[in-house]
């Protein structure tokens, strides 16, 4: 059973910071990319970053420069680091992971978490 799990979320002012976790099991891969979504209330859920599988990573311009998306050796968990919080980074946040794998490499996935919160006040 394919399980993505986040953590981390939680409460902060505005200039802290939060390191999201999302340990993913249950599934073999060829090839995947890991990223990182986030829905505030009655907004459409948007991009904030993403690392391929040959390891380079982007970023959404709202979060360049402040976050940092990075994974253990092992592929296992993904993070985000978010430093300089601000309000406006009020969210749930949700890891997904996207890739191909099955019987040469033909069947595309992907899965999403259940998001974890958070919430940065002035």
């Amino acid at each position: 059973q394919v399980r993505l799990v986040e953590s981390g979320g939680g409460s902060v002012q505005a200039g802290g910071s939060l390191r999201l976790s999302c340990a993913a099991s249950g599934y073999t891969y060829c090839t995947k990319d890991m990223m990182w979504y986030r829905q505030a209330p009655g907004k459409d859920r948007e991009f904030v970053s993403r690392i391929n599988s040959d390891g380079s990573t982007s970023y959404a311009d709202s979060v360049k420069g402040r976050f940092t998306i990075s994974q253990d050796n092992a592929e296992s968990t993904l993070y985000l680091q978010m430093n300089s919080l601000k309000p406006e980074d009020t969210a749930m946040y949700y890891c997904k992971t996207a890739g191909s794998g099955g019987w040469m490499c033909r069947i595309s996935f992907e899965y999403w978490g259940q998001g974890t919160q958070v919430t940065v006040s002035s």
